[in-house]
């Protein structure tokens, strides 16, 4: 299963971004997007940003990660 989880760029040099996840940051390739610049949020698969999506919904994806997250994490504490 993959998960997409929305990732800002943080940097662009030579079609690389550099993309930030609440503080991970990795490298993928931009190849496969027309307009990608500083600050918009994609969506990454095996590498490659796939596509730009809206900030607020990149933002309201991120809170319901790290509520489900949370929520695991209480699930396993309480066993």
């Amino acid at each position: 299963m993959c998960l997409a989880i929305p990732s800002k760029i943080i940097k662009i040099e030579n079609n690389m971004g550099t993309i930030d996840v609440d503080g991970v940051k990795r490298e993928t390739s931009l190849l496969l997007l027309e307009d990608a610049k500083v600050g918009d949020y994609v969506i990454v698969h095996a590498g490659f940003a796939l596509h730009k999506i809206d900030e607020t919904v990149a933002m309201e994806t991120l809170l319901l990660l790290k509520e489900a997250a949370s929520l695991v994490d209480k699930v396993n504490d309480d066993s």
